[in-house]
């Protein structure tokens, strides 16, 4: 698509157009024409067809239904649109804001916007949308990049001072608003993967976590105490956390060590799973069932679910935790701090991950 000043598109409901409201009498229209080597995908909270993918505020935790706070979310209706080319190498590239029903984006009075020195007139969303690409893509070996905003005309600027902020960021004029396999993307209450068809063909599939969880089980845990057999739940009950089986894996988060459920080894009285003392080396720590993470685009690797996340409990392979143990995420107006891929609770500021200790059967 490409923009010309047209006072006459915002009024045409066939013409996609965007607004940018300089003052009361002073408006400036962007008119764009159809380009038929593209296809363009809106993102956004609003569930009116011009959204191809709704998205609802993350609660940290993994809570749903009845039970998870209500909450205005700080999500756009329309928060962001991604144009995909229909040739290879099929680049994708991330704009802020999204066409609404009459095919209209529109920036008001107190939106961020300006004109650029070749003419053009660009703008930021009242929250943003922040991106970062991981530096050497989403592998074992990837490393945090820095977290940027992109404009509406697809910009890349450094951030603002605060989320929204009427005065933006610098222009980065040597990055870009290709997305790539891994890149992150923040639209202010839920972040988004990246994942590219290259990127999910070296990942592992749902059969692959499926075969780690049944050898995992066929090794027979127990726990050290109780002498029970251990076994993680179905892949559908980790991923509806639902009710606790008998056989559910625990963990102190502290030492690692994993036991199967008991009730004895209580510090605090107020809070009885956060202070526990783990009977076979003493250390207090939090206690906590262990779920297998089921979503298999957040592995970076294939290898086995040897590590959880502190303090929720998720596990996956080594290099998975380690990976997103070092990026950190946005929280709330200015924050960023490194959350669980699977639940979204924000992981321990001085032990995000934990080594699971297994004990094998004794007979």
């Amino acid at each position: 698509m490409w923009g010309v000043f047209n006072t006459q598109a915002v009024n045409c409901k066939g013409q996609h157009s965007i607004s940018y409201t300089l003052s009361r009498n002073q408006t400036v229209v962007v008119e764009y024409s159809h380009d038929k080597d593209t296809d363009m995908f809106q993102i956004g909270r609003s569930t009116e067809s011009p959204i191809d993918f709704v998205v609802t505020d993350t609660i940290a935790g993994g809570q749903e239904g009845e039970d998870a706070p209500i909450t205005q979310s700080t999500i756009s209706r329309f928060a962001c649109r991604v144009v995909c080319e229909r040739n290879p190498p099929f680049t994708a590239r991330i704009y802020a804001a999204g066409f609404d029903s009459s095919k209209n984006i529109f920036l008001g009075e107190k939106a961020a916007k300006w004109k650029n020195p070749d003419g053009h007139m660009d703008g930021l969303t009242t929250n943003g949308v922040l991106v970062m690409h991981p530096k050497g893509g989403f592998t074992e070996e990837s490393r945090p990049g820095i977290w940027r905003e992109i404009s509406v005309c697809g910009d890349v600027y450094t951030l603002r001072e605060t989320r929204s902020a009427q005065t933006p960021g610098k222009l980065v004029e040597n990055e870009s608003n290709i997305l790539q396999d891994g890149s992150l993307v923040d639209l202010c209450g839920a972040t988004l993967l990246w994942r590219t068809a290259e990127g999910l063909f070296h990942a592992p599939t749902q059969k692959h976590l499926e075969a780690l969880r049944q050898e995992i089980n066929a090794a027979r845990p127990q726990c050290p105490v109780g002498l029970n057999t251990l076994a993680f739940p179905s892949m559908q009950r980790s991923r509806a956390l639902s009710s606790l089986e008998d056989k559910q894996p625990w963990v102190y988060l502290a030492c690692g060590h994993v036991h199967g459920y008991h009730n004895w080894g209580h510090r605090s009285e107020q809070e009885p799973n956060t202070h526990r003392e783990c009977p076979m080396c003493r250390v207090v720590g939090p206690y906590v069932p262990l779920w297998l993470g089921c979503e298999a685009a957040f592995y970076v690797d294939t290898g086995a679910p040897t590590h959880a996340f502190v303090p929720c409990g998720h596990v996956c392979s080594e290099k998975s935790v380690k990976y997103w143990v070092e990026i950190p995420l946005p929280h709330g107006t200015h924050a960023f701090h490194a959350a669980c891929p699977f639940c979204a609770s924000q992981l321990g500021l001085t032990q995000g991950w934990s080594k699971l200790i297994f004990q094998g059967p004794v007979d």
